[in-house]
């Protein structure tokens, strides 16, 4: 393994194993293991000829040649990275030797027909993807740069890490391939770090193996970056800069370990280690040449840059292999010597292909409780522990717990972060932010800008009647019916129940007008019946003028219904009390209008229409006419009758209860035959308006329904322009407007000659009556 502070700690946690396993009495009893160490340089002919250089012994490379006589070691723990495990395991296949790789997972190591003596102790990291972006999305990273080396292992984690972005709304800001071929690299090396310093993303996910290029590029970017939050994974060795301080490039990066135990008894032999102990120790020899590691030094008391006495991944899967090895070992030797005749004193011979049967399906659990299991379809399930990297000044640098991330526990339980414990960045006063765009509080959305990752938008203010109750919402809210956004549209408002009451300005104003003209109709009834005897009352069919104003009167009470709180009996009263008294008041105009064309008829000669007359077949109008009618209501009140309704679109804050026709068709019904009414009234009296007689109201009953048209025809597209209240307000007015129509053109000429004109009355009654005399005399 190419040598760095950590790899060191892979050295001790091999010996530490082997020795552990020496101890045990019971896991190869009379059977020492022994090791030889080499280090595997990362370039392919400094690989080869270390692998060479042990196969053949004696420090020699000697091809298809072997100068080891006793002790031949059976199997090869290898690492860190992916080219260094192929390498060897090309030449270590042509003589089967089991090949334990302590390196992160790699796809391509787990080609059984490439490389059958190959065995990853590293779990698969099939969810890693996945933990990061949960991290992300914890934290609201949505504008995240990668960096990843350019190998296969790191090309296929890039579509796995971008898989998982894209499907929870997370964008790439920039993408950098660190080239594994050195030429490449160092043509364009300073470009990568510009580019990175200057994205506007202020996180960057790094994955690759920190012996390649990308460790190269790294060493250079701790003075370059500063102000980016890293993530990386356990297998990334970043801790190594003696630069100390807070303002370290990598101070609070957060990193992707696989959980596992501590080993018991592993630190306690860390601390025992020392020049004294290990003599031979090339890292120890090194260390005595100071003058500041006396012959007793701790490795404890070493700086983190130098030695860290956390057990690393890389040690735990070394400590794994080397287990895995002696389990074999076991089982073998014990089937071996099964094989042997009794008696036979010569010790079992153990070739290095024999151990590949076993260790295929070798299952154990470790010192920690561990389960072990070399089958890569069998791994356990993954779990990840995160860490934050802490770096203080003289040396005092350490890893935090911080997270940890169960991929396969329920989605409430599978991720959990103690913020507080995640000390960041010099330049973060607060946990980091990295948006390309600023979000979008409550009350606006987010609108996608062309040509943009979807991460990158506008923030638009919801439209009416929508809400936004969160941040970055990419669509509005619609409010409930009975609900309106307030001014900030971040929430909705339940409207407040509204109808055209008594105490509304408009509702007020009606109401008195109803009441002050059905009082006013009341005494000219008054009037009428007072001076009942009198010619102008009696020439004009009294029992009529009875009927109308009758009729009228509740005509005027008849808005009354119309305002208040609506309810079920009301609704159904206020169409057909309205239609029925209309029918009956136009009616009773179209009996005055045919009462005066028969009377002017009858005094003419030859005609016999006296008897139609004096029969009162014209008052017969007014039952048969009002018995249409209330067919047309029974109609309507069977197939869809009218029912409290709410109107929720005519006022944005209010919750306008109305009555709902039930049926607009039937409705217009009822109108359309009033209406047909009207003209035919209008079209007899305008026709018979200048009939020679004194007491001929053909003209006022002509101008009463002319006026009564003009309303009703008005009435007809203000109603269907106005909304809520306001078209039970037109309605109201369209009634009252009508009936003082009626009453003002019939009535009023009649009241001014009977009150202010009395004399008048009773001349042209006199005279009215000497000309009936004089016609009877010829």
């Amino acid at each position: 393994c190419r040598f760095y502070s950590s790899n060191y700690q892979y050295v001790l946690a091999f010996v530490f194993a082997i020795e552990e396993i020496n101890r045990n009495p019971y896991l190869l009893p009379n059977i020492s293991l022994g090791f030889d160490l080499y280090n595997a340089l990362h370039s392919e002919k400094r690989t080869l000829e270390s692998c060479l250089m042990w196969l053949s012994g004696l420090g020699k490379v000697i091809p298809n040649y072997s100068c080891v006589r006793e002790g031949k070691s059976v199997a090869v723990t290898v690492g860190t990275t992916w080219a260094i495990s192929a390498q060897m395991g090309t030449i270590l296949e042509l003589y089967k030797y089991p090949q334990l790789t302590y390196g992160s997972f790699d796809p391509i190591l787990s080609d059984r027909s490439q490389f059958p003596s190959i065995y990853q102790m590293a779990p698969r990291n099939t969810a890693l993807a996945l933990g990061m972006v949960r991290l992300m999305l914890h934290f609201g990273w949505t504008w995240v740069g990668l960096a990843i080396s350019e190998d296969m292992k790191s090309i296929q984690f890039l579509w796995d890490l971008t898989g998982e972005m894209d499907k929870n709304g997370i964008c790439v800001a920039f993408v950098e391939m660190i080239p594994i071929i050195e030429r490449a690299y160092f043509s364009l090396a300073w470009q990568y770090h510009y580019r990175i310093r200057d994205s506007s993303a202020n996180v960057v996910v790094i994955y690759g193996d920190s012996d390649s290029l990308l460790g190269l590029s790294f060493s250079k970017w701790n003075i370059l970056m500063t102000g980016k939050v890293w993530i990386t994974t356990s297998q990334w060795d970043f801790v190594f800069s003696e630069r100390y301080s807070l303002l370290d490039s990598f101070h609070g990066t957060l990193t992707f370990s696989q959980s596992h135990k501590e080993i018991p008894g592993f630190k306690q032999f860390l601390q025992g280690v020392n020049p004294a102990k290990y003599p031979q120790d090339f890292y120890l020899i090194d260390c005595g040449k100071l003058e500041s590691c006396p012959p007793n030094v701790s490795l404890e008391s070493l700086p983190l840059h130098t030695f860290d006495m956390t057990m690393s991944d890389g040690s735990y899967y070394v400590y794994n292999a080397v287990h895995a090895v002696a389990q074999t070992l076991h089982e073998l030797l014990f089937q071996l010597s099964e094989m042997q005749s009794p008696g036979h004193g010569e010790k079992p011979v153990v070739h290095p292909w024999q151990l590949h049967s076993i260790l295929k399906r070798v299952q154990f659990n470790n010192s920690a409780g561990d389960q072990i299991i070399l089958d890569q379809q069998a791994t356990p399930v993954e779990e990840y522990d995160i860490l934050n990297f802490w770096n203080f000044p003289d040396g005092l640098g350490l890893q935090v717990k911080v997270g940890h991330f169960v991929p396969l526990a329920p989605r409430d339980q599978d991720f959990s972060i103690h913020e507080e414990l995640i000390d960041w960045a010099f330049e973060f006063q607060e946990t980091p932010r990295s948006l390309c765009s600023k979000n979008c509080g409550p009350g606006f959305r987010q609108s996608p800008q062309e040509g943009k990752a979807a991460c990158c938008f506008e923030c638009t203010p919801c439209p009416e009647r929508e809400i936004s109750n969160d941040t970055d919402m990419k669509q509005c809210i619609k409010c409930l019916d009975d609900q309106y956004p307030n001014s900030k549209r971040d929430h909705c408002l339940p409207k407040v129940v509204t109808f055209l009451a008594y105490e509304d300005p408009v509702g007020m104003v009606l109401a008195c007008a109803a009441l002050s003209l059905s009082i006013l109709t009341a005494v000219v009834l008054g009037v009428f019946v007072k001076h009942r005897d009198t010619p102008i009352v009696k020439a004009n069919n009294r029992t009529l003028s009875y009927i109308l104003l009758l009729s009228l009167i509740l005509c005027f009470l008849c808005p009354l219904l119309f305002i208040g709180q609506p309810n079920t009996a009301t609704c159904i009263l206020q169409q057909m009390t309205f239609g029925v008294l209309f029918t009956v008041a136009v009616s009773t105009v179209l009996a005055k209008t045919v009462t005066v064309v028969l009377a002017f008829k009858s005094t003419m000669p030859g005609m016999k229409m006296r008897q139609w007359l004096l029969s009162g077949a014209p008052n017969s109008i007014i039952p048969l006419c009002s018995l249409v009618q209330v067919t047309f209501g029974v109609v309507w009140m069977v197939i869809a009758p009218p029912f409290i309704d709410t109107d929720t679109h005519s006022e944005p804050t209010l919750l306008i209860m109305v009555c709902n026709k039930g049926s607009v068709i039937m409705f217009y019904i009822f109108l359309g035959y009033l209406g047909s009414l009207a003209m035919g009234s209008f079209t007899l009296a305008f026709l018979a308006r200048s009939l020679p007689d004194t007491f001929n109201e053909a003209k006022f009953l002509t101008f009463s329904m002319l006026v009564f048209c003009s309303v009703w025809i008005a009435f007809l597209p203000v109603y269907n322009s106005t909304k809520g209240k306001f078209m039970v307000a037109v309605e109201v007015f369209s009634i009252l407007a009508s009936s003082a129509g009626l009453l003002v053109c019939i009535f009023a000429p009649k009241c001014y000659f009977i009150l202010l004109k009395s004399e008048r009355n009773i001349l042209l009654g006199s005279r009215s009556k000497a000309k009936s005399r004089q016609k009877e005399a010829v």
